[in-house]
């Protein structure tokens, strides 16, 4: 999947238009390796600046994309060792050499240079406007939003390589099985269909463990009824899936487990058909909140008018994060807010990751999902202030339950949503296990 020149021309043409510049020079790092510490010549697994990939579709280290705006674009690339050949294997990369970086850019002396990224060799010794490269930086992240059709092809076959190994998870589901196991089947089916590597962290949770929202996977192991949440996706060519399922283990009655899930399903479902062109993304969320505290009402965890409560702040205690984030070139790809836009200090939308109307082909994550944290419902303050609205028994006797998340990967187009993670089942019968 190489992006073809004509797109990577496009996206070049993209951000020179967002720089909006005739006279400054721009530079774009690659990046270089982080050493492990005590790993002698070991590092940390090496990926480009998100910035650097999506303008030359390669990941040499220590390159720099050089932008003058009177000459265009100039991709200058570090000359390969012999020790780099012999020990891994590395090609010569396509581009200008290094080793011409420093007279061109001496010969533009008179002009401001705008560093954007992390420096290292080749760029340390550069003084740099940092408030100048952060509006740079804003704008280059806006115009790389809207995903391109070889943006989109890695997304789809991400997302099919996420479905397929979820797919044959199912069955894995049973009392027993830990964690652990779980997380080695998962992402070694992420390989086998196609995945370069998983996209983040993968979070497979038992139990009480799915109300903690980035859960590292341990060697707890299923019991009968056991709520499962499995937030795990896979990556190729740089382009991850976001995906989570929520399941539950055969065994006990599964009414609650019904009764809730049923609830969190039409929230998302209701946010996903939301997902059009001019929506703004922090109104979808605020709609999520509103659909938590109508459920729980139902249920009878909560009493009140559901607007009312969202204004006090209640569906914090069981959705403490935002609706979801866009997802592309990295799990959280050119999220964020729209300039002049100020994050909230209310509880619960202080965790939005992106406050923006939607675009054509943005590819955003919709991720509700109601928990019961203990951290958050035996906080004394929390408890007193919601006395009158909160059925704290009820909810008291849930704090071992843990939590569900449903979440998809959401295409804006003109009209309806695509779902590019459509393929992985999410209704109840597929959720409960028999």
């Amino acid at each position: 999947m190489t992006t073809p020149t004509a797109l990577l021309e496009q996206r070049r043409a993209r951000a020179a238009a967002a720089f909006a510049t005739d006279s400054e020079i721009i530079l774009i790092p690659a990046g270089h390796p982080i050493g492990i510490p005590g790993g002698a010549d070991q590092t940390y697994p090496y990926l480009a600046h998100a910035e650097y990939f999506w303008l030359t579709d390669h990941e040499f280290p220590g390159g720099v994309l050089a932008y003058d705006p009177k000459e265009g674009w100039t991709d200058f690339v570090p000359e390969t060792t012999v020790g780099e050949r012999v020990w891994e294997g590395r090609g010569d990369a396509p581009g200008t050499p290094f080793s011409k970086f420093e007279g061109w850019l001496g010969a533009r002396s008179d002009r401001r240079v705008i560093l954007l990224g992390a420096g290292g060799a080749g760029v340390s010794g550069i003084a740099n406007d940092d408030a100048r490269a952060a509006e740079l930086r804003d704008a280059l992240m806006h115009a790389r939003r809207p995903k391109d059709s070889a943006e989109l092809e890695r997304l789809r076959a991400a997302c099919a390589a996420s479905a397929v190994a979820y797919e044959r998870l199912r069955p894995r589901l049973r009392a027993g099985v830990s964690e652990r196991e779980l997380q080695i089947e998962l992402e070694a089916d992420f390989f086998r269909a196609g995945g370069d590597r998983t996209g983040y962290g993968s979070i497979v949770a038992l139990g009480s463990n799915s109300a903690v929202l980035h859960f590292a996977p341990g060697d707890r192991r299923a019991v009968p009824g056991d709520v499962v949440l499995v937030d795990a996706g896979a990556e190729i060519r740089r382009y991850t899936s976001d995906v989570t399922r929520t399941y539950r283990v055969a065994g006990g009655d599964a009414g609650f487990f019904r009764e809730l899930y049923t609830v969190v399903l039409g929230i998302e479902e209701c946010a996903v058909a939301g997902c059009l062109r001019g929506a703004e993304w922090r109104d979808l969320h605020m709609q999520a909140c509103h659909g938590v505290l109508s459920g729980l009402r139902e249920m009878g965890l909560v009493k009140g008018d559901p607007a009312a409560l969202v204004e006090r702040d209640v569906h914090a205690l069981f959705f403490p994060h935002g609706l979801g984030h866009l997802v592309g070139l990295g799990v959280r790809d050119a999220s964020g807010y729209l300039p002049g836009r100020v994050r909230s200090t209310r509880p619960g939308l202080n965790m939005l990751r992106t406050d923006l109307p939607l675009e054509r082909d943005y590819v955003i994550t919709v991720e509700p999902g109601i928990y019961f944290i203990p951290a958050l419902l035996r906080d004394p303050e929390k408890r007193a202030k919601y006395a009158d609205c909160v059925a704290w028994d009820r909810v008291d006797a849930l704090e071992s339950f843990g939590g569900i998340r449903i979440e998809d990967d959401v295409r804006i187009t003109d009209g309806a949503p695509e779902i590019l993670t459509a393929a992985i089942p999410k209704s109840l019968d597929a959720a409960v296990l028999a």
